[in-house]
């Protein structure tokens, strides 16, 4: 019988939150010599340099934190940070998940969504505790959706750093600019500007790798010959798109990995687009998830890159969204070359 993501009810202990704050399967084997710098980006070799070089200060700062004074008390050490920008698919997270392989543990990895996640499961008291003895957090698309999370995280990584861990980020948008078109209050500008205060930025430019030299997305599949492709495929999961959208919105985000743990690929049935914000976030969060654990994704209906209206598309989480559908395109010609 045909499972069904729709089925499913996962359950995530929060402990396990932290215990699984590591880099995507796909990262598991990075390293800055695996890096291949564009001869036509010349930011991008320069990026590599400057995160070796803060990898190796991860590695004295944690070592001079760890170190007590001669009252047995830890010394005051802040931790560096690094904070590396640039637009989609120009290898960011290769070099995050980088300097997290060359730190010394304990250290953590998430996106900003898993960590604010994170927080919200804990608590923030006992998230800080947990988070504070790492050597390094590492906070991949960094993104600011509302001002509580702006306080929020500019006050976690404030105390983060002052207890001596480092913190590496990576974005598109520059730490200055964080927020920029959502909110305007004085105080949560002033967040964004402590914010920007701990990273130092570094620019990492060049066109998205995950489309060069790749032809345009491959058209929806028919209707019967998702479903054929589907039973034919061993592990996989068929759903209907509005059903899915609904099962989503009944999940915690931070369940979405669990969500699609052991599923060997996505086929999604009358794919259309989204008017709803509230929805084309839960979708962005998949998107992550899906493309985290290498899941193809096959569809019919629309295109992929016709999932968010272009009203959404010229909103404030423009940047989510083009990022989900660069991300759900990879997957997507993946399925369609594996076929």
């Amino acid at each position: 019988m045909q499972e069904r993501l729709v089925d499913r009810h996962p359950e995530v202990p929060a402990d396990q939150l932290v215990a699984q704050m590591v880099p995507p399967p796909m990262f598991d084997e990075v390293s800055f010599a695996s890096y291949i710098p564009d001869p036509k980006e010349p930011s991008q070799a320069a990026a590599v340099r400057k995160a070796e070089e803060f990898a190796g200060q991860v590695d004295k700062i944690h070592k001079a934190a760890s170190k007590k004074s001669l009252f047995g008390k830890k010394k005051a050490v802040s931790g560096a940070g690094l904070y590396l920008d640039g637009g989609f698919g120009v290898g960011k997270t290769h070099l995050l998940a980088s300097i997290f392989h060359s730190a010394p543990a304990p250290k953590s990895f998430g996106t900003f969504g898993e960590l604010t996640n994170l927080v919200g499961a804990l608590g923030f008291v006992n998230a800080v505790d947990r988070l504070s003895a790492n050597s390094l957090l590492c906070i991949d698309e960094f993104e600011l959706d509302d001002p509580g999370d702006t306080t929020m995280v500019s006050r976690l990584l404030t105390e983060l750093s002052a207890a001596g861990v480092s913190i590496a980020a990576t974005s598109n948008t520059l730490p200055s600019q964080l927020g920029e078109g959502r909110f305007a209050a004085q105080d949560f500008l002033r967040e964004i500007k402590k914010l920007g205060s701990i990273f130092e930025p570094v620019r990492v430019d060049g066109p998205d790798y995950r489309h060069r030299d790749l032809p345009p997305a491959p058209e929806p599949t028919s209707p019967d010959l998702l479903a054929e492709r589907a039973a034919a495929t061993p592990g996989s999961t068929l759903d209907d798109y509005d059903a899915l959208l609904k099962h989503l919105s009944t999940l915690h985000p931070s369940k979405y990995g669990a969500l699609i743990n052991g599923v060997s690929s996505v086929f999604v049935a009358g794919v259309h687009p989204v008017t709803d914000q509230a929805v084309a976030l839960r979708i962005v969060v998949l998107a992550d998830r899906l493309y985290d654990a290498s899941v193809p994704v096959t569809v019919s209906g629309a295109k992929l890159d016709e999932i968010f209206s272009q009203e959404m598309l010229d909103g404030g989480y423009r940047k989510k969204y083009l990022r989900a559908i660069s991300r759900l395109l990879a997957l997507s010609r993946f399925e369609a070359a594996a076929a």
